[in-house]
């Protein structure tokens, strides 16, 4: 199981179109902050439906919309 597991499971549960979390939102799903590590699993987001369509550094936020 991927340590991102909780992140994916949220977003298909709440099954929203689109979100945009911020980082300290997705601290609080994982329990833990994200880090580079995130990109190498950020593919597994397509598993449960969703991509990662933007990353801000500068807003700290995340941007995952339904595919």
């Amino acid at each position: 199981m991927s340590k991102y597991e909780p992140l994916w499971r949220y977003l298909k549960e709440n099954n929203k179109d689109n979100y945009k979390l911020s980082y300290e939102e997705i601290k609080n799903i994982l329990g833990f902050e994200i880090d580079h590590s995130f990109l190498t699993y950020k593919g597994e987001a397509k598993d449960y439906k969703y991509e990662v369509s933007k990353i801000s550094l500068k807003e700290k936020m995340v941007t995952f919309t339904k595919i």
